[in-house]
């Protein structure tokens, strides 16, 4: 095991890290914001475990865990400079200034500097690192949302290259293999293959937006088409699921961010589910949905919304209806029931994480900006 030594690069490295957390739980006032006022049952303080979260940790303080970036001093420039917190660290809840801070309240470290941290001798240089910092999020459960296409657009699906002969004519394909491409490249060259499915019906207007699809693999162009010739010359790279002639291709996205600073939209979102990632008809929380809005109404990623049952309509039992016949009809108000937090999003559609809950998420259901 690797020791801590006196020197002055590792004291600088530790200092710098220390530096860091500190400035990401820098407090205002929970006042400043009425969304982001404390729990009336908020701990003292809370130890940073393994598996913890952001949005967790925040949940224990505060009445909306996602707005722990108002209250602990961030802003979205931060996503392209993350401050950091680990294991081990204790957040402390300073009643007498409102505030969140790394010191524990009244000592003398607690005067606004960056503390001190003193580590012991045993623990390992690379905790420090970027993979052991608490996540905003669950990072497991978004993990397969960020790099494949389950949501291909109807203007992505329209323009997407697909493939039409495969190698020795072989029904399915495997890594290895060669396959022949035809379609616009725009000059990429390394692509994920998929399989068309489900239509997705936007709630709204009752239009295809979008449709499921089956991720089967990836696949590197080898020759582009040249003169004579109508296709590209592709071999597959890998292969999850059956490969073969009709499915499409998309160039590979590029690496997703996931540093996560949850925020508001920009301007008011009225969304509606689309489809479930599960094969269920209800999602919980951790399970990811979809819903008919994008960047072109005003989401981007950590965008939160908050979930709605549409209220329903009933009958006043004691009302006269027009000319006295029939009873009045009632609508209920929408019930708001739980959060959203959006971690990929495209023009038209985009995915979500389903956060705390009490009862279950159906298509349908709306999801639209805080309150």
């Amino acid at each position: 095991m690797k020791n801590f030594s006196t020197g002055a690069a590792r004291s600088l490295a530790i200092r710098t890290a220390a530096t860091a957390a500190f400035a990401f739980l820098a407090a205002i006032p929970a006042q400043a914001a009425t969304t982001c006022s404390f729990r009336p049952n908020a701990p003292d303080q809370h130890v940073v475990v393994k598996g913890d979260t952001l949005w967790d940790i925040s949940g224990a303080f505060l009445e909306h865990p996602w707005c722990w970036p108002q209250v602990w001093g961030m802003n979205r420039d931060d996503i392209r400079n993350p401050h950091w917190i680990y294991p081990g660290q204790v957040v402390y809840f300073d009643r007498a200034h409102g505030r969140l801070t790394l010191n524990k309240p009244g000592t003398a470290t607690d005067a606004g500097e960056p503390p001190v941290v003193r580590l012991s001798p045993q623990l390992r240089t690379d905790d420090l690192g970027e993979n052991n910092a608490v996540p905003a999020i669950p990072a497991g459960a978004i993990e397969p949302f960020l790099t494949q296409p389950l949501v291909v657009e109807q203007q992505a699906l329209a323009g997407a290259a697909r493939i039409v002969a495969a190698q020795e004519d072989r029904l399915y394909l495997v890594e290895g293999d060669r396959i022949y491409v035809r379609g616009a490249l725009d000059g990429a060259t390394s692509f994920q293959v998929f399989r068309p499915g489900k239509e997705l019906v936007d709630p709204d207007t009752n239009k295809v937006t979008a449709y499921e699809a089956a991720y089967v693999g990836t696949a590197r162009l080898v020759k582009a088409a040249g003169p004579g010739t109508d296709v590209h010359t592709f071999v597959v790279t890998k292969s999850v699921k059956e490969m073969g002639v009709g499915d499409r291709l998309l160039p590979t996205p590029p690496a997703p961010l996931r540093n996560y600073v949850p925020h508001a939209p920009a301007r008011p979102v009225v969304a509606r589910v689309m489809a479930m990632a599960s094969e269920s008809n209800y999602a919980a929380q951790n399970q990811v949905v979809t819903v008919n809005r994008g960047t072109l109404d005003g989401l981007d990623v950590g965008a939160v919304l908050q979930f709605y049952h549409l209220g329903q309509t009933v009958t006043d039992p004691e009302s006269k209806g027009f000319l006295g016949f029939g009873k009045a009809r009632l609508r209920l108000p929408d019930e708001q029931y739980g959060e959203l937090f959006i971690f990929r999003v495209f023009d038209h559609v985009a995915y979500g994480l389903v956060m705390q809950v009490t009862a279950p998420v159906q298509i349908g259901d709306v999801a639209k900006s805080p309150e």
